[in-house]
């Protein structure tokens, strides 16, 4: 009767060593393949993210604030060899921008945010991600924390739960598990 309670408590225990550990051997995922770069109102992007498919390596969208998807925004198709690829956009007025690269196998390259100044010497700036401060409701930061990370810390936020109704059930029927 002993061993049988034993392994019965250790089980929770258990399983939940086993999920953290599972989320563990999730792969990070590698940074955005692309570099963005500008020089008064042209913004030019590169990579060597993409394979050539039917004689063309792929298009490159860049997009203003209203504009939602890679269809919508201004595009341009890729040249150069199988080791940089390359487009640019001339005449781009101020504002914020998100430079997408779409290879042609359909896989995007990468996606970044560019920032075209309204200085009389050109001042741009290229981030990984929009600098707007801190944003409520997503964890209140700027780092963008991989999956790894998330999934740890969701992992913990449920064993937490399930521990938490475990021992309040325990707690009001200590005759059951």
């Amino acid at each position: 009767m002993r061993t049988s309670q034993l392994l019965l408590r250790s089980g929770p225990t258990a399983a939940a060593a086993a999920a953290v550990a599972a989320l563990a051997a999730v792969p990070a995922v590698a940074a955005s393949g692309i570099s963005v770069s500008t020089t008064g109102s042209t913004v030019s992007v590169t990579t060597s993210a993409c394979t050539q498919v039917n004689g063309g390596w792929g298009t490159a969208s860049l997009l203003n604030s209203s504009q939602a998807n890679f269809a919508q925004g201004r595009q341009v198709t890729l040249s150069g060899t199988a080791s940089l690829q390359s487009a640019a956009w001339s005449g781009v007025s101020p504002g914020t921008y998100t430079v997408v690269v779409m290879c042609s196998n359909n896989n995007t390259a990468g996606t970044q945010s560019v920032i075209v100044s309204t200085a009389s010497t050109p001042t741009i700036s290229a981030t990984a991600s929009p600098s707007r401060g801190v944003m409520g409701g997503l964890g209140g930061g700027i780092k963008d924390y991989g999956p790894l990370t998330l999934g740890a810390g969701a992992a913990l936020v449920g064993i937490g739960g399930i521990a938490a109704a475990w021992f309040l059930r325990r707690r009001a029927k200590p005759y059951r598990l």
